[in-house]
């Protein structure tokens, strides 16, 4: 094997530790200022390294923002991911919209910036949405489309039940302001949970 074919160093600990920290950093700028408005300099100050030492892990603006939206992603559809066949349909769909709606819940600043770029025709995820996403609900669907097959829930397209839970788990982080002035300041997540498990799989 060539050095040129040689696989690429596994990161470490303190590696993978600094890019969460540059990430994390980049999510408050981009949510601030947007993609245009941010700089790496902002990122860098907020994160609290050197702009060099920035660039070593991140080689400019785009890829910083890609790295978010993706981390934000994988976030996301890990406990979709986790939907086994082999168990029951509602437990299995009612865990995965109970957690989704807690991701978004505990980071709307992750869930608007994603919902943004899909807004502008998603022009720095669109590989990921057309690639690995769309293979990982592919899967999925044909989940659902097994238990519709073996009697176990109602006939129902799995991509747009999918559609459905994406839409309304991320509702209440991306109109926040829209739901707490018709509901209040503080809705209880465990309500919210419970009324859109309901909504969204009481007729299964």
């Amino acid at each position: 094997m060539t050095k040129s074919q040689a696989m690429p160093a596994q990161k470490t600990r303190i590696q993978n530790q600094n890019e969460q920290i540059i990430l994390d950093a980049a999510l408050e700028v981009f949510s601030a200022f947007g993609y245009r408005g941010a700089t790496v300099d902002q990122i860098a100050i907020k994160a609290g390294f050197s702009k060099p030492n920035l660039l070593y892990y991140f080689r400019r603006k785009e890829e910083i923002y890609v790295a978010v939206l993706e981390n934000t992603l994988e976030k996301w559809l890990a406990p979709l991911r986790s939907l086994n066949p082999d168990n029951d349909p509602i437990e299995e769909l009612s865990a995965y919209i109970s957690t989704k709606l807690e991701l978004s819940w505990r980071n709307p600043a992750a869930s608007k910036l994603f919902a943004n770029e899909i807004l502008h025709g998603a022009p720095h995820v669109g590989k990921y949405l057309k690639g690995p996403l769309k293979d990982l609900v592919d899967q999925k669907a044909a989940v659902i489309n097994f238990w519709v097959a073996n009697g176990k829930i109602k006939h129902i397209d799995p991509y747009h039940l999918i559609f459905a839970i994406w839409a309304v788990t991320q509702h209440y982080a991306d109109f926040s302001v829209q739901v707490e002035a018709l509901i209040g300041p503080k809705p209880e997540l465990a309500t919210i949970k419970q009324a859109v498990i309901q909504i969204l799989l009481g007729s299964l």
